[in-house]
């Protein structure tokens, strides 16, 4: 039995990818209403869609990134609401940064740690369901990162709607903000190339391969010539979405990597990110 594709449904992949209608129908029942096979199928037929990215989602909500006072530690904390509406109110987002806050005084290793942090003389859990009753909204803590290094830089993007954490090997303010600025506007999928999980990997090769195959000047062509093609096409996704390898946003005539070199040779050893969207 087919799945029922809604117009919700269509309307969803379009935001997401920014495909045309028709094409989202045809992606969806291709799929059978598999989102992810949906993405895949766009991009096998050569449309331009953003790759998978691993951050932690929230429809809306407030993300909060904070750094205890020696910029050894940090820690994203995301408290998900309904609406819009509650994410811009200036109280909702004094209580997430009075969460955070405590997060950070406590020094918490998980969610379920920081549920149980008292504020106050209650319990983070209990300010969470009070909270709910007071607005009407389902929230909650859908996510949480903390990160050790020798240097941890923190960056808040779009009205609290990115947070970023950024490790370096040694103390490097202005470099740490200008790298976490730019995994926020850029979203890069690993480290660099070696970092890239070999499951991101072979579905970017799936993909690059069945384009090629659905391209008419590829008939014909040799096995072998066609993979050569495709690793070439594989090696510019690396330097797309890999942070090291990515133009700097302030300056595209260097990397990330060599942007690193020329400001005092910090090393990048890890980054997070977390968004509301």
């Amino acid at each position: 039995m087919s799945a029922t594709i809604t117009a919700a449904d269509i309307n969803k992949l379009r935001q997401q990818t920014g495909a045309g209608m028709m094409d989202c129908r045809k992606a969806l029942t291709e799929s059978e209403g598999d989102f992810e096979a949906a993405i895949d199928w766009l991009r096998k037929q050569g449309q331009k869609v953003a790759a998978k990215r691993s951050d932690r989602e929230a429809k809306e909500g407030v993300v909060l990134a904070k750094t205890t006072a020696d910029n050894k530690t940090g820690f994203i904390v995301c408290i998900s609401c309904e609406t819009d509406f509650v994410s811009k109110n200036a109280d909702f987002v004094a209580f997430v940064q009075t969460i955070a806050e405590a997060a950070v005084s406590n020094n918490v290793k998980s969610i379920e740690e920081l549920n149980e942090v008292s504020v106050g003389g209650a319990k983070v859990s209990d300010l969470i369901n009070d909270k709910l009753a007071a607005i009407g909204e389902k929230i909650g803590i859908v996510a949480f990162e903390r990160v050790e290094a020798p240097y941890v830089a923190a960056y808040i993007h779009g009205a609290n709607r990115i947070g970023v954490l950024v490790c370096l090997d040694k103390e490097a303010e202005e470099a740490g903000k200008d790298v976490a600025m730019q995994i926020a506007a850029m979203n890069p999928v690993a480290l660099d190339a070696d970092s890239v999980s070999a499951e991101v990997v072979e579905r970017e090769r799936a993909i690059v391969i069945d384009t090629m195959n659905n391209d008419p000047k590829m008939a014909g062509k040799p096995q072998e010539m066609v993979a050569k093609i495709a690793e070439g096409k594989l090696n510019a996704f690396f330097k797309e979405n890999t942070l090291l390898a990515q133009p700097f946003v302030k300056d595209g005539g260097k990397t990330v990597a060599e942007y690193l070199k020329s400001a005092g040779g910090a090393n990048v050893t890890s980054f997070n990110r977390v968004a509301i969207g």
